[in-house]
């Protein structure tokens, strides 16, 4: 094995995809974005599909400037990305259709028949996972209510593997998301396969993060520096692969992954499936070198995000402007029910934002852009608030308090909102890796080399990230 790996990090997401060159000037490393591009469903009737076939195409694209900037040769390729969503297979491995994405209204018919083979109390007992209408194990019983011919399936960073030259797996944190592990074997649950009529043959191995599997073939392997390529499965999930992108550090410590929407949890020994956790909206998903992430999701950004967007019909407002301009207003005089249904949908945020506060008994906020400091004020507030109670309920379930905080992702750079989760918590704050998805991906091809075991520790992955932790971001 090498010792400063050149490496490329393949990071799928429902509204961009990144590819990523890890390089080496001397011994210090140098994280490369050398291919972004948007990604979005699309509409067929009243169903989403994704576009397989551009992604591929992109991706492909990305990887031949990744081999004109490493004229040395790639050492591995690992992919993260979101869960949930699967390709159907032919027996040849190609795909059968376009995939669903987790947004079809069919998965709610699907989660209410399902729902009455088995108790959505019964299911979370079983298996830890957050009753959402978006996993997997509803997907894939809306294919048996369509009728649809039962299939080998990928979840899709792990298609991509496959699209690669590896064979068919499912990752371990990436299939926890799908509903249908069981956590005390870490395999899938044989039972909810025979009481769901599911054809467990169609579903893929098991592996572990930091699994080998194989090198690349096909037209790619033709060129000298993806000759001899490894492909490795990382934490295919993107956010298991964002917390293992956290340095090595001793203590308890929780996580707040801040971006458009918000996961607040701690890494936990085990996983925790009692009725206080399923209803508090707490899920148990795999990790990275062993344990459960175990957090609960909230609307984050989401909220000043589709406020702005109703506000560039007037004057445009950046984050960085936002979040300064906020600090100079007052307190606000409430916060807001982050919890509410009426936040999750896109649309004119700031009426829906009054109309809460009207039903609080508060004075409504201005509808005009010239209010925005006000509006991202008592959404930064309510974000304190709310993590510092999602905090306080997993030291109540867990018997663990955190020493620290760790946020990852885009949020990390608001220091106000920082700040003021330090103030609400009463626990400091420390700011990790905006691109802390891409660094774990990193982490975990670096450590499977470095181990030469598939399977590999949290010690080395963590090791590893600490290394890459003030690696600088180009391009």
């Amino acid at each position: 094995m090498k010792t400063h790996p050149v490496l490329v990090s393949i990071d799928l997401g429902a509204e961009s995809c990144r590819v990523s060159l890890l390089h080496w000037h001397g011994d210090m490393p140098a994280i490369r974005m050398v291919h972004r591009f948007g990604n979005g469903p699309v509409a067929d009737g009243d169903a989403l599909h994704w576009d397989l076939k551009r992604i591929c195409r992109e991706l492909e694209r990305g990887l031949h400037r990744c081999a004109d900037l490493a004229p040395g040769g790639v050492d591995a390729i690992g992919v993260t990305g979101w869960a949930v969503d699967y390709v159907r297979l032919s027996e040849a491995g190609k795909p059968l259709a376009q995939p669903f994405c987790y947004r079809n209204p069919r998965n709610a018919r699907a989660m209410s028949a399902l729902h009455r083979v088995i108790k959505p109390e019964a299911l979370y007992a079983k298996t830890g996972v957050q009753i959402q209408p978006i996993n997997s194990i509803y997907q894939l019983y809306a294919d048996k209510l369509a009728d649809l011919p039962a299939a080998p399936w990928a979840n899709l960073p792990e298609y991509i593997l496959h699209w690669l030259g590896a064979p068919r797996v499912a990752e371990l944190t990436n299939a926890t998301h799908t509903g249908l592990i069981d956590p005390e074997t870490r395999q899938w649950s044989e039972e909810l396969f025979s009481k769901l009529g599911l054809n467990r043959d169609a579903a893929p191995k098991v592996v572990a993060p930091g699994t080998l599997l194989g090198t690349v073939r096909g037209t790619l392997s033709k060129l000298p520096q993806f000759a001899a390529t490894q492909l490795i499965a990382p934490a295919c999930h993107d956010t298991a692969s964002a917390i293992a992108g956290i340095p090595a550090r001793s203590g308890a410590w929780a996580y707040i992954s801040s971006g458009t929407w918000s996961l607040v949890g701690m890494l936990l020994p085990e996983s925790h499936r009692t009725e206080r956790a399923c209803t508090d909206g707490f899920t148990n998903l795999g990790a990275a070198g062993g344990g459960a992430l175990f957090h609960r999701g909230l609307v984050g950004m989401w909220l000043l995000r589709q406020c702005m967007h109703t506000w560039d019909q007037e004057q445009g407002w950046e984050i960085e402007n936002l979040v300064a301009e906020a600090g100079k207003v007052p307190p606000p005089d409430g916060v807001l029910d982050l919890d509410d249904p009426m936040f999750v949908s896109p649309g004119d945020m700031p009426t829906r934002i009054n109309l809460q506060r009207a039903r609080q008994g508060l004075a409504l906020l201005p509808s005009g852009c010239a209010a925005a400091p006000h509006y991202a004020s008592l959404i930064f507030h309510s974000l304190a608030k709310r993590y510092a109670v999602v905090i306080k309920e997993i030291e109540e379930i867990a018997g663990q308090r955190p020493e620290r905080i760790c946020v990852v992702g885009g949020g990390n750079r608001n220091e106000l909102l920082n700040s003021l989760t330090a103030k609400a918590t009463g626990i400091p704050v420390e700011r990790c890796s905006v691109e802390s998805s891409t660094l774990g991906n990193f982490a975990l091809q670096w450590a499977r080399l470095d181990e030469g075991v598939d399977g590999v520790s949290q010690t080395a992955i963590a090791a590893c990230a600490a290394q890459l932790a003030d690696a600088p971001m180009e391009g």
